[in-house]
């Protein structure tokens, strides 16, 4: 890492309507010396916002009376360089989450979410890790009945990975990005990258995320902690 890289600043924008979730956030994330909130903004004023401001990443709230979150990421999302977007919600199964990860959103965030964690997770979502909360991952999973047969469908996918793309699956899931994923198994990130992209390619998804869901679907983060158990 070069001293450019290492004094690098993450740029946060925090989207909210109540304006003690947005101070609340700014104050936490400003405490991290690498991170800095350089705007907060209502829900109407969030794309003219990012447009202005071109943060790393944005925190967004999914529900908001004055414009829906969703109507926001879609927005976003169209940008010719999208910031990374996780969505903020009160709780840990909203019925808009499924609906926001497949129009790209990065993860999400409880608003609950311990300060000591928040600063970490903004840095996952900078490197392209996936910031989930596995207990809410399992509900959304389970939560939608008309469309559990094809998420099942999608899931049985995972058979055509070979032994290193389910690893690579398994820490994906877990949140690592690339770079942490070359590390933890001794590969350059060049290699994990392309190891994504056949994984995606396989299960037929368009994102880290989407790969996440399935990969928790289809049980491969239960194999592992199996296997780590049995291993001691």
């Amino acid at each position: 890492m070069n001293e450019g890289e290492a004094e690098r600043v993450i740029r946060v924008v925090v989207v909210d309507d109540e304006a003690l979730v947005r101070s609340g956030f700014e104050l936490i994330l400003g405490a991290s010396e690498d991170i800095e909130v350089v705007a907060t903004a209502r829900g109407g004023d969030a794309v003219e916002t990012v447009r202005r401001e071109r943060p790393d990443v944005v925190l967004l709230d999914i529900r908001m009376p004055d414009v829906d979150g969703l109507t926001v990421l879609r927005e976003l999302r169209t940008m010719p360089d999208p910031p990374v977007v996780a969505m903020l919600t009160t709780f840990d199964a909203d019925e808009y989450i499924l609906t926001a990860l497949h129009s790209g959103a990065a993860g999400f965030l409880l608003k609950d979410t311990e300060p000591e964690q928040l600063a970490h997770l903004v840095r996952t979502l900078v490197a392209g890790g996936v910031v989930l909360s596995p207990k809410a991952s399992r509900t959304l999973l389970h939560s939608h009945p008309g469309t559990e047969a094809a998420v099942d469908e999608q899931a049985a996918r995972v058979r055509l990975l070979t032994t290193r793309e389910r690893e690579v699956l398994v820490l994906v899931a877990e949140g690592l990005s690339n770079a942490d994923i070359g590390v933890r198994i001794h590969l350059g990130a060049g290699t994990v990258k392309d190891h994504v992209s056949a994984i995606l390619t396989k299960l037929r998804v368009t994102s880290r995320v989407q790969a996440a869901l399935l990969a928790q679907r289809a049980g491969l983060l239960d194999e592992r902690t199996r296997s780590e158990v049995g291993g001691r």
